[in-house]
């Protein structure tokens, strides 16, 4: 895939009620977005995540869990890798930087499984909000996979350049690959 950057990992407790959602293909929600499928704990207090506001490794996210007391049962633990540039609503693509003030040397898993990818969008900063396949309801729009995600990276890259997007949430967006882990 053209330009992905290692961006992290984060435990998710996945949304599996999808009744809301008029889309029958759609099983539960792996998006990034914590709108819907809630992230492990508000850990962006404790200034132990980097750039990407992801975790670079999965001890490190460990870690942090088991000194806030977050409970990891029943979550499921993705890695994150994001598109190097990200798309604007006045119609263009552009390379983007994340802020350097924390620490990212993210850990590449030797084993991952890709599950689609995912629209984001960044309207205040660094802090991924809204995933448009799920938050916005898109996945009724667009062919989606079982986990509300787009099946390749051409069909995200493609869908936000034709502006199918807009207005779903302030910008810009980003495309980010969805992994498994199995532990």
């Amino acid at each position: 895939m053209p330009g992905m950057i290692p961006a992290g990992y984060l435990a998710k407790r996945v949304a599996t009620d999808t009744s809301w959602l008029a889309n029958d293909q759609v099983e539960d929600i792996y998006a990034l977005s914590n709108c819907i499928s809630d992230n492990f704990g508000d850990f962006t207090e404790f200034w132990k995540h980097n750039n990407y506001w992801l975790f670079n490794s999965p001890a490190a996210l460990r870690s942090l869990a088991e000194e806030a007391g977050f409970d990891l049962t029943g979550t499921r633990l993705f890695y994150y890798e994001v598109f190097e540039q990200e798309y604007h609503e006045t119609g263009h693509w552009q390379p983007f930087t994340a802020d350097n003030a924390l620490h990212t040397d993210v850990e590449v898993p030797a084993t991952k499984q890709q599950e689609g990818f995912d629209i984001v969008t960044f309207s205040l900063g660094p802090v991924p909000e809204c995933s448009c396949l799920s938050c916005n309801h898109m996945a009724e729009l667009v062919p989606v996979n079982r986990h509300c995600l787009l099946e390749t990276f051409e069909e995200a890259y493609t869908l936000l350049s034709q502006d199918v997007f807009q207005g779903c949430e302030p910008g810009p967006y980003r495309i980010f690959t969805v992994y498994s882990l199995v532990e």
